[in-house]
């Protein structure tokens, strides 16, 4: 259908068949400076451009006659009749709007006649928010972003070198991303998108899309709040919100009259600066109350992340006699961080819309495709299609980086690329690991670094714990890989030598994961501290709280998607498991009162065998759903999306007696649901983790076979929402029943934003509440307050009740949320 739309579009342009005219110029002020995205519409259409960042415009229209309008935010509007017989130019000056303030009198005190305009803004607000149920519209984007300034190294990586590379000057400034896109836009209430890329071009990258998507520069200022994900921690409060007033002061500027319609300029200003508001104007349409454009901006003030300062303008028609939707959207941004300073924009043109058409809800399963293609139109098709003319500094970026494109996408190029990276460099043998990588074949061999590899434990004293990675894109279709991945590991006290094996193999739509070997394993498989953690602990504190034992098995593994949001999974493992002694005594330090204990957690002075050694052979399976099956869909396959619904999980498994020489012989069923990071609104963001289980049909049962929960009894922890703060490492697994809860309040910096001094450090507040019961320890509960960096740094101070024994009173908890 695609190549037939294109071939469709194509012989339409041909010589006498609906011949299309073009009307150029440069739309400047009455100083002679351009007006930068200036838009141009035909009256009482959609059809219209923006000129460019130089004021320059073009306009594809077919013979005939048209009225003109060219207007800016904060210009009057000026119109020209064009008489169209052939292709024209015509130059507009807009004049600085004057707003008129009508007589009114304010006493001494009064309020300001701008708040009457806004409560009768909002008063209007859900009205205009959901008069439309359905629209579609094509939708053209252009982004750019520019390195202002750079440092010539950045942590040892070269950055000169990667400007001349990708087309800087050698000042390393110029454009690093510049790409343009046309879409066709579906939308349904209350939150349904479906997006077409019809066309994406992107400088320097032949074999790219462009990431302008206009579903997520989408923006409705008659939403209360504005989720701006990653740029703002909080989400940003419309200046028409229902309670906006709170937050907001207003002057009204004054008013002045367009084709008909009377406009209110309104100033906005936060009350608190720091306060996630915006500043500027907003432009309203008397006796409507509806917004007719608006320049608004957001600083650092407010704690925004990644720019200093970012702008959005939009401009809204009138699509119907009662309808106005968005013409133009620009974004505007600029900021640094140590040492880079860049800026740029997205803008977005609107045309065509249908206003409630007939759409099938099945479509929105779907919220992008990206055919094959795409990016392959050729000069003349954009010379046809594009409605804001480049500027010189844009067509010189595309032609300089066309050939640069070839030239990284030759084999040579890349072969000669790898050839360079995949040097063998001691500081990154020791700090990161090997990395070899053959880009023209997709194939890429990885290892570990030797700083992870050597570990320290009382169980097999000094050893050395290395692995390795194979892997081959085999259908980029569908992004599906062939790996093969092995680790050996050798204690240096106890002698022993491990080593496993595996594959990854792509069957149907499914994964097969074989793997098979001998390693070490910590006796609670939800492993709560790493081996590198205790190695410090074990060197430094003399203490040793990772128990592990001896695990040699076979196991397989197949998971697929069943369908959108169900997945499920099969596995079955035979294993032996061996019990191990301690067999070092070495600490670097003796702090007074810690000693080592024995690799039983239960019996700390004696060498006592937790469990017999013994086999199992079990069989587990496992499903989840998330109530989603949005997908986007690119030229390599499907790539589906995360569900705003908790993800409910399913799981039973089974230990055969007798099944291959098996000792363990029990049955568990557990069900589990799950959510991250739910909006709740101006109070930040919610998660939630609840998990319950039942074994059954129990005759013989070992440790390692127990519900194990991540607990923590030292200031370093694992951060993560199904996780406990203070609860003992191994005391409390049961092979019983369980019931378990994790709830966490985000609340991104609501009340530290408040205070000076912290502010800057750009806190979110966190409060935890954790909770345990299982016949051992009834109603266990943690309660946890701390804060989290940006950089996912978290400090948590966290109390329990009824701790049990073993467990932590009170601590403090530091880790890493990733």
């Amino acid at each position: 259908m695609r190549k037939y739309l294109i071939f469709i579009l194509s012989f339409l342009t041909l010589p006498g068949l609906a011949q299309t005219l073009v009307l150029s110029g440069k739309v400047t002020d009455d100083a002679g400076k351009p007006i930068p995205f200036a838009s141009v519409y035909v009256r009482n259409t959609t059809k219209g451009t923006s000129a460019n960042s130089d004021g320059g415009y073009t306009l594809n229209l077919t013979k005939g006659q048209y009225e003109v309008l060219f207007k800016a935010v904060g210009y009057k509007q000026e119109s020209r009749s064009v008489n169209l017989l052939a292709d024209a130019k015509i130059d507009v000056s807009l004049k600085t709007e004057q707003y008129q303030l009508n007589e009114v009198s304010i006493k001494a005190g009064g309020e300001d006649p701008a708040y009457d305009i806004i409560r009768k803004a909002i008063k209007k607000r859900k009205t205009y928010l959901n008069e439309v149920n359905a629209y579609t519209c094509e939708v053209y984007i252009k982004g750019l972003q520019r390195l202002l300034d750079a440092p010539k190294k950045f942590l040892g990586f070269d950055v000169q070198k990667f400007a001349l590379q990708n087309g800087l000057d050698s000042n390393r400034r110029g454009i690093i991303y510049l790409s343009e896109s046309q879409s066709k836009l579906s939308f349904m209430k209350p939150d349904k998108v479906h997006e077409e890329m019809i066309s994406s071009k992107v400088s320097g990258r032949n074999q790219a899309f462009s990431f302008n998507r206009a579903g997520d520069i989408r923006v409705n200022f008659y939403e209360n709040l504005q989720n701006w994900e990653g740029l703002s921690n909080r989400p940003v409060i419309s200046p028409i919100a229902d309670n906006a007033l709170s937050y907001y002061k207003y002057k009204l500027i004054g008013a002045t009259i367009e084709n008909g319609e009377t406009i209110n300029k309104i100033q906005v200003t936060p009350r608190n600066l720091n306060n996630p508001c915006f500043s500027g104007y907003i432009y309203i349409l008397e006796d409507s109350w509806r917004l007719q454009s608006l320049s608004l901006y957001i600083t650092k003030k407010a704690n925004i992340n990644f720019v200093d300062t970012l702008r959005v303008d939009e401009q809204y028609v009138p699509v119907t006699n009662k309808v106005w939707m968005p013409a133009s959207m620009k974004f505007e941004f600029n900021g640094g961080f140590m040492g880079f300073k860049f800026a740029g924009y997205f803008v977005s043109l609107y045309k065509d819309y249908e206003v409630n058409p007939k759409l099938d809800k099945s479509q929105f399963k779907e919220v992008l495709r990206i055919s094959k293609g795409i990016n392959k139109l050729d000069s003349v098709y954009w010379q046809q299609q594009r409605p804001i003319p480049l500027t010189d500094e844009e067509r010189t970026d595309y032609k300089k980086k066309e050939v640069l494109a070839a030239k990284r996408e030759s084999k040579e190029y890349l072969d000669s690329i790898d050839k360079e990276n995949n040097k063998v460099n001691i500081t990154r043998l020791v700090l990161r690991g090997y990395f070899h990588r053959n880009r023209f074949k997709h194939e890429y061999f990885t290892t570990n670094s030797l700083l992870s590899a050597v570990q320290y434990n009382t169980v097999e004293g000094l050893s050395l714990n290395y692995g390795v990675t194979f892997s081959k894109l085999i259908d980029s279709l569908n992004n599906r890989r062939f790996a093969v991945y092995g680790n050996v590991r050798y204690g240096f006290s106890n002698k022993l030598f491990n080593a496993y094996g595996g594959l990854v193999v792509p069957v149907g739509q499914a994964t097969l994961n074989l793997s098979g070997g001998s390693t070490i394993a910590d006796l609670n498989d939800r492993e709560p501290m790493s081996a590198f953690v205790n190695t410090i602990h074990s060197l430094l504190y003399r203490q040793n709280y990772k128990k592990l034992y001896q695990k040699q098995f076979a196991s397989a593994t197949l998971s697929t998607r069943i369908y959108g949001g169900w997945q499920a999974s099969a596995s079955a493992e035979w294993a032996n498991r061996k019990w191990l002694n301690n067999t070092e005594n070495y600490s670097l330090f003796h702090p007074k009162g810690n000693d080592f204990t024995s690799n039983n957690p239960f019996v700390p002075d004696a060498d006592v065998p937790l469990f017999d050694n013994n086999q199992s052979f079990k069989v587990t399976l496992r499903s989840t759903y998330d109530f989603s099956n949005q997908y986007e869909t690119y030229p390599t396959g499907r790539r589906y999306l995360p569900s705003k619904y908790p993800t409910i999980g399913v799981s039973f498994t089974k230990a055969i007696k007798n099944a291959i020489g098996s000792d363990a012989d029990y049955s568990l069923i557990s069900a589990d649901v799950t959510k991250s990071d739910i909006p709740v609104g101006y109070y930040g963001k919610f998660s939630f983790w609840v998990g319950a289980g039942k074994f059954f049909d129990v005759k013989n049962i070992y440790y390692m076979d127990a519900r194990q929960f991540s607990g923590s009894q030292i200031t370093a922890y694992r951060v993560g929402i199904d996780k406990f703060m203070l609860l003992n490492y191994y005391g409390y697994s049961t092979s019983d029943k369980y019931l378990e809860a994790h709830v966490e309040q985000n609340f991104t910096g609501l009340f530290i934003n408040k205070v000076p001094l912290l502010r800057k450090l750009k806190l979110q507040e966190i409060v935890d509440v954790n909770y345990l019961t299982t016949p051992a320890l009834k109603n266990y509960t943690e309660l946890g307050f701390g804060f989290q960096t940006n950089f996912g740094l978290r400090v948590m101070y966290g109390t329990s009740f009824n701790t049990g024994e073993g467990n932590v009173k009170n601590g403090l908890r530091v880790g890493l949320n990733f």
